[in-house]
């Protein structure tokens, strides 16, 4: 299967470190060479890069790793191919405009029947099951919420329901964002971790890289990294329970249903 990274912070920062060991498992450490994606939130804006080669061994990829964009809100895919052949318009993150905003959405999982749900206004461009489900899922919510609910709670719930109604079809692991929160949601496999003061070393598991955040952080900062597995040695993640849907705002718990 797939495998997902997710970054929620309260001040932009680069996610080097962290995807430099994701993308050692697209074809090298893992088998996960059917292309990869990653998306920056800058604002209101994203950058997005996407290629259906591995990630291992993309150029592009060698350019994120290298280059310190930062973000506060980032996802981040690297694909086994299930449903759909290897191409660009398959290789997750998919992105949907709603309320004005930049809906980013990336899938682990395969979901049996997912095409025999109805659609309304959101189309897939590819033939993936994931950005199906992707589209009914926005569709759902532009139904249920034509304007933002006074309460992100009622939001939160409300997505809740719905990722538990595609779990249903298989396994649906999803990381969302609509460029202010990260919804997290684990069908079977998601792990995250809280990096805040005081700051400690970190050693990644499938790449020889070491970083002491004391030097590249302030004591203010505060930095949750999701990921399917975790990434590092010597930290200790948190590993979510089926059908857990956590919910980070600048880097911080902001909603959490078992």
């Amino acid at each position: 299967m797939c495998e997902l990274l997710g970054m929620s912070a309260n001040t932009p920062t680069d996610i080097c470190f962290s995807f430099s060991g994701l993308m050692q498992r697209g074809g090298r450490t893992g088998p996960h060479s059917d292309g990869w994606g990653i998306v920056f939130y800058e604002g209101a804006g994203v950058r997005e890069f996407r290629d259906p080669h591995p990630s291992c061994e993309s150029e592009i990829a060698r350019l994120v790793r290298n280059y310190p964009i930062k973000s506060d809100i980032v996802i981040s895919h690297i694909r086994q191919a299930n449903a759909g052949r290897v191409s660009l318009e398959n290789t997750h993150p998919f992105t949907r405009e709603f309320w004005g905003r930049n809906w980013t959405f990336a899938h682990n999982g395969q979901l049996k029947g997912i095409k025999k749900k109805e659609l309304c206004y959101y189309r897939p461009v590819g033939t993936t099951d994931s950005e199906y489900a992707f589209c009914w899922l926005m569709c759902k919510l532009r139904e249920r919420f034509p304007k933002p609910p006074a309460r992100p709670a009622t939001l939160q719930r409300y997505i809740h329901t719905l990722a538990l109604e595609l779990r249903e079809l298989g396994v649906f692991n999803m990381l969302l964002t609509d460029s202010k929160h990260l919804y997290c949601f684990c069908s079977t496999k998601l792990s995250w971790i809280t990096r805040k003061a005081p700051f400690e070393k970190a050693t990644l598991k499938d790449d020889s890289l070491s970083v002491d955040f004391k030097k590249v952080t302030t004591e203010n900062d505060i930095v949750t990294v999701v990921a399917t597995e975790p990434l590092t040695t010597n930290e200790s993640w948190n590993i979510m329970k089926p059908g857990e849907l956590i919910v980070f705002r600048e880097g911080q718990v902001e909603y959490h249903k078992e």
